[in-house]
């Protein structure tokens, strides 16, 4: 099953369960999804979806974060709860040493060597582990290992 059938049939078992946040969660991450196809003119495959699904999931982090600095727990609680129903459809993900392995394969394989590479290795990375890991612990290991 495609990860866009089964985001919709989460949004269907959501409805008969009146499950009103996750609901809510599932559609915008439709609408998005949509949006997408619209604005790009493409078929999202599960790669793509799960491009949108890290980003949705980005921004409820810098949200929550905002909120808690502003004294709004509510609203940041909020936010939490709607990643924790993203990240119900991202992969599995990698381990800080899994990232780090990858990260220092794909170095040598592309011959990088200093910070002036960091955009070359970052997009490759980038290609081969969307969505299997945190881009932030991404980047602290492709600046570690163009360090070393």
């Amino acid at each position: 099953m495609s990860l866009k059938q089964r985001i919709t049939d989460d949004m269907k078992a959501a409805m008969r369960a009146k499950e009103a946040e996750r609901l809510n969660t599932i559609r915008m991450l439709l609408a998005a999804m949509k949006q997408k196809e619209v604005d790009e003119r493409v078929e999202l495959d599960d790669t793509l979806i799960v491009a949108i699904v890290d980003k949705l999931i980005k921004q409820r982090k810098d949200a929550a974060q905002q909120f808690e600095g502003g004294g709004r727990q509510d609203l940041a609680d909020k936010e939490k709860s709607e990643i924790v129903v993203l990240e119900a459809y991202l992969p599995q993900r990698l381990s800080a040493d899994e990232v780090t392995a990858a990260v220092k394969a794909i170095v040598a394989e592309l011959g990088a060597c200093g910070p002036g590479d960091m955009g070359k290795v970052m997009g490759a990375v980038k290609q081969r582990l969307a969505g299997q890991a945190d881009m932030g612990v991404v980047s602290a290991a492709v600046k570690a290992a163009l360090a070393g």
